[in-house]
Protein backbone atom coordinates (compact mmCIF):
# COMPACT_ATOMS: atom_id res chain seq x y z
CA UNK A 1 0.00 0.00 0.00
CA UNK A 2 2.48 2.02 0.81
CA UNK A 3 4.96 1.85 -2.57
CA UNK A 4 1.63 3.05 -4.61
CA UNK A 5 1.38 5.85 -2.15
CA UNK A 6 4.78 7.67 -2.64
CA UNK A 7 4.37 6.95 -6.50
CA UNK A 8 1.35 9.16 -6.30
CA UNK A 9 3.44 11.51 -4.27
CA UNK A 10 6.16 11.44 -6.54
CA UNK A 11 4.12 12.49 -9.48
CA UNK A 12 2.12 14.92 -7.54
CA UNK A 13 5.55 16.61 -7.13
CA UNK A 14 6.50 16.51 -10.64
CA UNK A 15 3.01 17.77 -11.57
CA UNK A 16 3.51 21.16 -8.97
CA UNK A 17 6.89 21.72 -10.48
CA UNK A 18 5.42 21.68 -14.26
CA UNK A 19 2.44 23.27 -12.92
CA UNK A 20 4.01 26.21 -10.75
CA UNK A 21 6.76 26.54 -14.53
CA UNK A 22 3.15 26.84 -16.35
CA UNK A 23 1.77 29.79 -14.06
CA UNK A 24 4.95 31.77 -14.37
CA UNK A 25 4.87 31.43 -18.36
CA UNK A 26 1.91 31.84 -18.57
CA UNK A 27 2.39 35.35 -16.26
CA UNK A 28 4.92 36.45 -18.53
CA UNK A 29 3.29 36.30 -21.53
CA UNK A 30 0.13 38.16 -20.24
CA UNK A 31 3.06 41.01 -19.55
CA UNK A 32 5.33 40.99 -22.18
CA UNK A 33 5.45 42.26 -25.83
CA UNK A 34 3.25 39.57 -27.03
CA UNK A 35 0.77 39.92 -24.45
CA UNK A 36 -1.87 40.76 -27.21
CA UNK A 37 -1.20 37.54 -29.14
CA UNK A 38 -1.26 35.46 -25.91
CA UNK A 39 -4.89 36.43 -25.03
CA UNK A 40 -6.16 36.80 -28.39
CA UNK A 41 -5.13 33.28 -29.37
CA UNK A 42 -7.43 31.72 -26.40
CA UNK A 43 -10.28 34.05 -28.17
CA UNK A 44 -10.11 31.95 -31.60
CA UNK A 45 -13.23 29.26 -32.08
CA UNK A 46 -13.18 26.10 -34.11
CA UNK A 47 -15.90 24.01 -34.28
CA UNK A 48 -17.87 21.46 -36.92
CA UNK A 49 -19.93 22.37 -39.88
CA UNK A 50 -22.61 20.36 -41.44
CA UNK A 51 -24.50 21.83 -44.46
CA UNK A 52 -23.35 25.52 -43.74
CA UNK A 53 -24.80 25.27 -40.12
CA UNK A 54 -21.81 25.61 -37.09
CA UNK A 55 -21.96 22.94 -34.32
CA UNK A 56 -19.83 23.38 -30.99
CA UNK A 57 -18.14 26.33 -32.25
CA UNK A 58 -16.31 27.63 -29.21
CA UNK A 59 -13.07 29.42 -28.53
CA UNK A 60 -10.21 27.82 -27.37
CA UNK A 61 -10.22 28.91 -24.16
CA UNK A 62 -14.07 27.52 -23.89
CA UNK A 63 -12.51 24.17 -24.81
CA UNK A 64 -9.74 23.98 -22.68
CA UNK A 65 -12.20 24.29 -20.11
CA UNK A 66 -14.79 22.37 -20.53
CA UNK A 67 -13.45 19.51 -22.67
CA UNK A 68 -9.67 19.20 -21.28
CA UNK A 69 -10.81 19.63 -17.75
CA UNK A 70 -13.15 16.86 -18.11
CA UNK A 71 -10.50 14.42 -18.84
CA UNK A 72 -8.80 16.04 -15.15
CA UNK A 73 -12.52 15.66 -13.65
CA UNK A 74 -12.93 12.44 -14.81
CA UNK A 75 -9.54 10.94 -13.27
CA UNK A 76 -10.89 13.01 -10.11
CA UNK A 77 -14.03 10.51 -9.82
CA UNK A 78 -11.62 7.21 -10.91
CA UNK A 79 -9.78 8.74 -7.70
CA UNK A 80 -13.13 9.31 -5.74
CA UNK A 81 -14.37 5.77 -6.94
CA UNK A 82 -11.38 4.18 -5.88
CA UNK A 83 -10.82 5.83 -2.61
CA UNK A 84 -14.32 5.12 -1.47
CA UNK A 85 -14.19 1.20 -2.61
CA UNK A 86 -10.96 0.58 -1.20
CA UNK A 87 -8.55 3.39 0.06
CA UNK A 88 -8.66 6.01 2.87
CA UNK A 89 -12.09 6.48 2.72
CA UNK A 90 -13.64 2.93 2.84
CA UNK A 91 -12.86 2.62 6.23
CA UNK A 92 -15.53 5.05 8.39
CA UNK A 93 -13.12 5.45 11.58
CA UNK A 94 -9.94 6.49 9.15
CA UNK A 95 -12.33 8.63 7.09
CA UNK A 96 -14.43 11.08 9.47
CA UNK A 97 -11.03 13.06 9.87
CA UNK A 98 -10.22 13.85 6.41
CA UNK A 99 -13.53 14.14 5.05
CA UNK A 100 -14.90 16.66 8.21
CA UNK A 101 -11.59 18.25 7.82
CA UNK A 102 -12.52 18.74 3.84
CA UNK A 103 -16.26 20.05 4.91
CA UNK A 104 -14.61 22.33 7.42
CA UNK A 105 -12.12 23.82 4.81
CA UNK A 106 -15.12 24.15 2.51
CA UNK A 107 -17.72 25.98 4.44
CA UNK A 108 -15.59 28.18 6.29
CA UNK A 109 -13.74 29.80 3.33
CA UNK A 110 -17.15 30.61 1.46
CA UNK A 111 -18.38 32.14 4.44
CA UNK A 112 -15.52 34.49 4.95
CA UNK A 113 -15.97 35.27 1.42
CA UNK A 114 -19.66 35.98 1.54
CA UNK A 115 -18.76 38.69 4.62
CA UNK A 116 -16.46 40.36 2.17
CA UNK A 117 -19.42 40.18 -0.69
CA UNK A 118 -22.76 39.60 0.67
CA UNK A 119 -24.20 41.14 -2.46
CA UNK A 120 -24.12 42.06 -5.95
CA UNK A 121 -21.91 40.82 -8.61
CA UNK A 122 -19.39 39.79 -6.58
CA UNK A 123 -21.57 37.34 -4.28
CA UNK A 124 -21.40 34.73 -6.66
CA UNK A 125 -17.56 34.46 -5.98
CA UNK A 126 -18.35 32.22 -2.73
CA UNK A 127 -17.32 29.19 -4.53
CA UNK A 128 -14.10 29.84 -5.25
CA UNK A 129 -11.82 30.16 -2.28
CA UNK A 130 -13.38 26.56 -1.44
CA UNK A 131 -10.69 24.35 -3.54
CA UNK A 132 -7.74 23.29 -2.91
CA UNK A 133 -5.27 22.63 -5.82
CA UNK A 134 -3.83 18.98 -4.44
CA UNK A 135 -0.71 19.06 -7.36
CA UNK A 136 0.70 21.77 -5.81
CA UNK A 137 0.00 21.51 -2.27
CA UNK A 138 1.02 17.67 -2.36
CA UNK A 139 4.33 19.12 -4.08
CA UNK A 140 4.90 21.10 -1.79
CA UNK A 141 4.61 19.01 1.06
CA UNK A 142 6.83 16.33 -0.60
CA UNK A 143 10.01 18.20 -0.95
CA UNK A 144 9.86 18.39 2.68
CA UNK A 145 10.69 14.25 2.23
CA UNK A 146 10.91 12.29 5.14
CA UNK A 147 11.13 15.19 7.47
CA UNK A 148 6.92 14.46 7.15
CA UNK A 149 5.17 11.12 8.27
CA UNK A 150 3.27 9.42 5.32
CA UNK A 151 0.16 9.49 7.25
CA UNK A 152 0.10 12.84 6.55
CA UNK A 153 0.66 13.27 3.20
CA UNK A 154 -1.90 10.25 2.96
CA UNK A 155 -4.64 12.58 4.91
CA UNK A 156 -3.69 15.77 2.60
CA UNK A 157 -4.49 14.12 -0.45
CA UNK A 158 -7.92 12.28 1.08
CA UNK A 159 -8.58 16.23 2.48
CA UNK A 160 -7.72 17.29 -0.68
CA UNK A 161 -9.92 14.28 -3.08
CA UNK A 162 -13.03 14.92 -0.68
CA UNK A 163 -12.29 18.90 -1.40
CA UNK A 164 -13.02 18.03 -5.28
CA UNK A 165 -16.02 16.56 -4.58
CA UNK A 166 -17.60 19.65 -3.25
CA UNK A 167 -16.20 21.79 -5.54
CA UNK A 168 -17.80 19.33 -8.25
CA UNK A 169 -21.14 19.83 -6.39
CA UNK A 170 -20.71 23.21 -5.94
CA UNK A 171 -20.39 23.33 -9.84
CA UNK A 172 -23.23 21.69 -10.43
CA UNK A 173 -25.69 23.20 -8.06
CA UNK A 174 -24.73 26.79 -8.23
CA UNK A 175 -22.97 27.64 -11.36
CA UNK A 176 -24.65 26.26 -13.98
CA UNK A 177 -28.11 27.68 -15.67
CA UNK A 178 -30.38 27.93 -18.74
CA UNK A 179 -30.55 23.78 -18.55
CA UNK A 180 -31.72 21.85 -20.97
CA UNK A 181 -33.92 19.40 -19.82
CA UNK A 182 -33.87 16.90 -22.61
CA UNK A 183 -29.70 17.16 -23.47
CA UNK A 184 -29.67 16.48 -19.45
CA UNK A 185 -31.87 13.09 -19.94
CA UNK A 186 -30.35 11.89 -22.94
CA UNK A 187 -26.50 12.34 -20.62
CA UNK A 188 -28.16 10.55 -18.38
CA UNK A 189 -29.46 8.04 -20.56
CA UNK A 190 -25.79 7.38 -21.65
CA UNK A 191 -25.03 6.95 -18.31
CA UNK A 192 -27.34 4.39 -17.33
CA UNK A 193 -26.75 2.28 -20.09
CA UNK A 194 -22.75 2.36 -19.08
CA UNK A 195 -23.83 1.16 -15.71
CA UNK A 196 -25.58 -1.31 -16.99
CA UNK A 197 -22.82 -2.61 -19.00
CA UNK A 198 -20.83 -2.39 -16.06
CA UNK A 199 -23.27 -4.83 -14.33
CA UNK A 200 -23.41 -7.12 -17.07
CA UNK A 201 -19.50 -7.52 -17.28
CA UNK A 202 -18.40 -5.61 -20.28
CA UNK A 203 -15.05 -4.15 -19.32
CA UNK A 204 -13.46 -3.42 -22.46
CA UNK A 205 -12.89 0.39 -21.48
CA UNK A 206 -13.46 1.73 -25.47
CA UNK A 207 -17.01 0.73 -24.54
CA UNK A 208 -16.58 3.56 -21.66
CA UNK A 209 -14.54 6.19 -24.00
CA UNK A 210 -17.24 6.17 -26.47
CA UNK A 211 -20.72 6.34 -24.98
CA UNK A 212 -18.51 8.61 -22.33
CA UNK A 213 -17.83 10.84 -24.88
CA UNK A 214 -20.15 10.76 -27.81
CA UNK A 215 -22.92 10.70 -25.26
CA UNK A 216 -22.74 11.83 -21.45
CA UNK A 217 -19.87 14.97 -22.44
CA UNK A 218 -21.67 16.12 -25.55
CA UNK A 219 -25.29 16.19 -23.93
CA UNK A 220 -24.28 17.96 -21.00
CA UNK A 221 -22.21 20.12 -22.66
CA UNK A 222 -25.25 21.23 -24.80
CA UNK A 223 -27.64 21.00 -21.80
CA UNK A 224 -25.77 24.08 -19.86
CA UNK A 225 -24.83 21.62 -17.51
CA UNK A 226 -21.03 22.03 -17.06
CA UNK A 227 -19.38 19.25 -18.64
CA UNK A 228 -17.15 18.04 -16.39
CA UNK A 229 -19.75 16.80 -13.94
CA UNK A 230 -20.57 14.31 -16.63
CA UNK A 231 -17.14 13.19 -16.65
CA UNK A 232 -17.26 12.43 -13.00
CA UNK A 233 -20.49 10.48 -13.35
CA UNK A 234 -19.03 8.45 -15.84
CA UNK A 235 -16.39 8.26 -14.29
CA UNK A 236 -18.49 6.10 -11.19
CA UNK A 237 -19.63 3.92 -14.23
CA UNK A 238 -16.61 2.02 -14.66
CA UNK A 239 -16.08 -1.08 -13.15
CA UNK A 240 -13.26 -1.73 -10.11
CA UNK A 241 -13.94 -5.21 -10.04
CA UNK A 242 -11.30 -7.78 -11.57
CA UNK A 243 -12.93 -10.66 -14.33
CA UNK A 244 -9.80 -12.86 -12.99
CA UNK A 245 -9.31 -13.48 -9.13
CA UNK A 246 -5.66 -13.19 -7.24
CA UNK A 247 -5.84 -16.64 -7.18
CA UNK A 248 -6.78 -17.68 -10.54
CA UNK A 249 -3.89 -15.48 -11.93
CA UNK A 250 -1.46 -16.28 -9.32
CA UNK A 251 -1.97 -20.10 -10.68
CA UNK A 252 -2.21 -18.90 -14.61
CA UNK A 253 0.86 -16.82 -14.00
CA UNK A 254 2.83 -19.65 -12.73
CA UNK A 255 1.45 -22.17 -15.41
CA UNK A 256 2.01 -20.11 -18.22
CA UNK A 257 6.05 -19.12 -17.04
CA UNK A 258 6.51 -23.26 -16.65
CA UNK A 259 5.52 -23.41 -20.35
CA UNK A 260 7.49 -20.85 -21.18
CA UNK A 261 10.86 -22.04 -19.05
CA UNK A 262 10.34 -25.52 -20.88
CA UNK A 263 10.34 -24.07 -24.29
CA UNK A 264 14.11 -24.59 -25.35
CA UNK A 265 15.91 -21.23 -26.73
CA UNK A 266 16.06 -20.68 -30.52
CA UNK A 267 19.41 -18.72 -29.93
CA UNK A 268 18.27 -15.86 -31.58
CA UNK A 269 17.23 -12.28 -30.76
CA UNK A 270 13.99 -12.60 -31.36
CA UNK A 271 11.21 -15.41 -29.79
CA UNK A 272 9.99 -17.96 -31.30
CA UNK A 273 6.14 -17.72 -31.80
CA UNK A 274 5.46 -20.35 -28.82
CA UNK A 275 6.91 -17.86 -26.66
CA UNK A 276 5.08 -15.00 -28.19
CA UNK A 277 2.00 -16.94 -27.57
CA UNK A 278 2.62 -17.55 -23.55
CA UNK A 279 4.26 -13.77 -23.02
CA UNK A 280 0.45 -12.42 -24.94
CA UNK A 281 -1.60 -15.09 -22.64
CA UNK A 282 0.15 -13.47 -19.39
CA UNK A 283 -0.27 -10.22 -21.02
CA UNK A 284 -4.01 -10.74 -21.30
CA UNK A 285 -4.26 -12.19 -17.73
CA UNK A 286 -2.70 -9.40 -15.97
CA UNK A 287 -5.50 -7.21 -17.98
CA UNK A 288 -8.41 -9.28 -16.76
CA UNK A 289 -6.49 -9.35 -13.37
CA UNK A 290 -6.20 -5.28 -12.88
CA UNK A 291 -9.65 -3.44 -12.85
CA UNK A 292 -10.77 -1.43 -15.55
CA UNK A 293 -10.81 1.99 -12.99
CA UNK A 294 -7.13 1.65 -11.99
CA UNK A 295 -5.79 1.27 -15.68
CA UNK A 296 -7.50 4.29 -17.04
CA UNK A 297 -6.38 6.24 -13.73
CA UNK A 298 -3.16 4.94 -14.59
CA UNK A 299 -3.33 5.76 -18.01
CA UNK A 300 -4.65 8.97 -17.52
CA UNK A 301 -3.06 10.46 -14.12
CA UNK A 302 0.33 11.52 -15.61
CA UNK A 303 -1.21 12.81 -18.89
CA UNK A 304 -3.53 14.93 -16.81
CA UNK A 305 -0.63 16.11 -14.74
CA UNK A 306 1.55 17.08 -17.25
CA UNK A 307 -0.19 18.46 -20.11
CA UNK A 308 -4.16 18.76 -18.97
CA UNK A 309 -3.27 21.07 -16.23
CA UNK A 310 0.11 23.02 -17.60
CA UNK A 311 -2.54 23.82 -20.34
CA UNK A 312 -5.29 25.17 -18.10
CA UNK A 313 -2.47 26.81 -16.49
CA UNK A 314 -1.24 28.55 -19.30
CA UNK A 315 -4.60 29.46 -20.77
CA UNK A 316 -6.04 30.42 -16.99
CA UNK A 317 -3.31 32.20 -15.01
CA UNK A 318 -2.37 35.02 -17.38
CA UNK A 319 -3.41 38.28 -15.44
CA UNK A 320 -1.52 41.42 -17.29
CA UNK A 321 -0.04 43.75 -14.75
CA UNK A 322 0.37 46.69 -17.10
CA UNK A 323 -3.56 47.61 -16.93
CA UNK A 324 -3.88 46.82 -12.91
CA UNK A 325 -4.59 50.39 -10.89
CA UNK A 326 -4.98 49.50 -7.29
CA UNK A 327 -8.52 51.50 -7.60
CA UNK A 328 -9.73 49.08 -9.87
CA UNK A 329 -7.68 45.74 -8.04
CA UNK A 330 -10.26 47.32 -4.68
CA UNK A 331 -12.67 48.44 -6.01
CA UNK A 332 -14.58 46.13 -4.35
CA UNK A 333 -13.90 43.13 -2.03
CA UNK A 334 -13.25 40.40 -4.20
CA UNK A 335 -9.81 40.19 -4.17
CA UNK A 336 -9.94 40.45 0.11
CA UNK A 337 -12.68 37.46 -0.11
CA UNK A 338 -10.55 35.15 -2.16
CA UNK A 339 -7.22 35.69 -0.35
CA UNK A 340 -8.75 35.83 3.68
CA UNK A 341 -11.03 33.27 2.71
CA UNK A 342 -7.94 30.85 1.02
CA UNK A 343 -5.57 31.85 3.46
CA UNK A 344 -7.83 32.11 6.80
CA UNK A 345 -10.56 30.20 5.97
CA UNK A 346 -8.66 26.99 4.95
CA UNK A 347 -6.70 27.19 7.75
CA UNK A 348 -9.81 27.93 10.14
CA UNK A 349 -11.47 25.28 8.51
CA UNK A 350 -9.43 22.46 8.44
CA UNK A 351 -7.20 23.04 11.71
CA UNK A 352 -10.16 23.72 13.76
CA UNK A 353 -12.51 20.70 12.78
CA UNK A 354 -9.90 18.26 12.83
CA UNK A 355 -9.10 19.32 16.63
CA UNK A 356 -13.15 19.62 18.02
CA UNK A 357 -13.05 15.65 16.38
CA UNK A 358 -10.04 14.67 18.02
CA UNK A 359 -10.81 16.95 21.45
CA UNK A 360 -14.36 15.08 21.51
CA UNK A 361 -13.13 11.99 21.11
CA UNK A 362 -15.05 11.30 17.45
CA UNK A 363 -12.14 10.79 15.39
CA UNK A 364 -8.05 10.48 16.44
CA UNK A 365 -4.45 11.32 14.67
CA UNK A 366 -3.31 9.05 11.98
CA UNK A 367 0.13 7.95 13.54
CA UNK A 368 2.85 10.48 13.20
CA UNK A 369 0.56 13.68 12.89
CA UNK A 370 0.49 16.33 15.63
CA UNK A 371 -1.28 19.60 16.02
CA UNK A 372 1.88 21.19 14.76
CA UNK A 373 2.01 19.43 10.81
CA UNK A 374 -1.46 19.96 10.81
CA UNK A 375 -0.94 23.45 11.01
CA UNK A 376 1.59 23.36 8.38
CA UNK A 377 -1.02 20.63 6.08
CA UNK A 378 -4.01 23.24 6.66
CA UNK A 379 -1.89 26.18 5.29
CA UNK A 380 -0.71 24.16 2.02
CA UNK A 381 -4.50 23.61 1.91
CA UNK A 382 -4.69 27.40 0.61
CA UNK A 383 -2.83 26.78 -2.34
CA UNK A 384 -6.10 26.60 -4.29
CA UNK A 385 -4.53 27.52 -7.93
CA UNK A 386 -6.27 25.32 -10.81
CA UNK A 387 -9.87 24.55 -9.27
CA UNK A 388 -9.91 28.01 -7.85
CA UNK A 389 -8.89 29.77 -11.21
CA UNK A 390 -11.29 27.56 -12.87
CA UNK A 391 -14.74 28.04 -10.62
CA UNK A 392 -13.78 31.63 -11.05
CA UNK A 393 -14.02 31.49 -14.91
CA UNK A 394 -17.55 30.09 -14.11
CA UNK A 395 -18.62 32.86 -11.00
CA UNK A 396 -18.01 35.87 -13.07
CA UNK A 397 -18.65 37.49 -16.72
CA UNK A 398 -16.61 40.70 -15.68
CA UNK A 399 -13.29 41.04 -16.66
CA UNK A 400 -12.48 42.66 -13.87
CA UNK A 401 -13.83 40.37 -11.40
CA UNK A 402 -11.77 37.26 -12.60
CA UNK A 403 -8.73 39.45 -12.41
CA UNK A 404 -9.18 40.24 -8.74
CA UNK A 405 -9.83 36.62 -8.30
CA UNK A 406 -6.64 35.26 -9.81
CA UNK A 407 -4.58 38.18 -7.73
CA UNK A 408 -6.71 36.81 -4.09
CA UNK A 409 -5.70 33.60 -5.90
CA UNK A 410 -2.09 34.13 -6.31
CA UNK A 411 -1.71 35.92 -3.36
CA UNK A 412 -2.90 33.43 -0.78
CA UNK A 413 -1.54 30.72 -2.36
CA UNK A 414 2.06 32.09 -2.77
CA UNK A 415 1.86 33.16 1.14
CA UNK A 416 0.33 29.96 2.25
CA UNK A 417 2.43 27.62 0.37
CA UNK A 418 5.65 29.34 1.86
CA UNK A 419 4.20 29.44 5.57
CA UNK A 420 2.99 26.54 5.57
CA UNK A 421 6.25 25.10 4.49
CA UNK A 422 8.12 26.62 6.92
CA UNK A 423 6.02 25.47 9.64
CA UNK A 424 6.49 21.76 8.46
CA UNK A 425 10.04 22.40 8.20
CA UNK A 426 10.42 23.48 11.70
CA UNK A 427 8.59 20.36 12.58
CA UNK A 428 11.71 18.45 11.93
CA UNK A 429 14.03 20.69 13.10
CA UNK A 430 12.03 20.42 16.59
CA UNK A 431 12.74 16.94 16.88
CA UNK A 432 16.42 17.06 16.44
CA UNK A 433 16.99 19.60 19.02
Amino acid sequence: MIYPVQRFMQQQKAGGIVLGISVLIALFLANSPWDETYFSFFDHKFGFQFDDKSYLNYSIHHWINDGLMAIFFFVVGLELKREIIAGELSNPRKAILPISAAIGGMVMPAVIYFLFNPTGEESAGWGIPMATDIAFALGVLYTLGTKTPLSLKVFLAALAIVDDLGAVLVIAFFYTSDISIANLLIGFGFIIIMYIGNRIGIRHTLFYLILGVAGVWTAFLLSGVHSTIAAVLAAFTIPADVGLGEGQYISKIRNSIDQFTVIDPNGKPTLSEKQLAILEKIKKDTKLATPPLQRLEQALHQFVIFLVIPIFALANAGVSMKDIEIETLFSNNVTVGVACGLFFGKFIGISGTSILLVKTRIASFPQGMNLRNLFGVSLLASIGFTMSLFIASLAFQNPDNIMQAKIGIFTASIVGGIIGFIVLNKEDASKKD
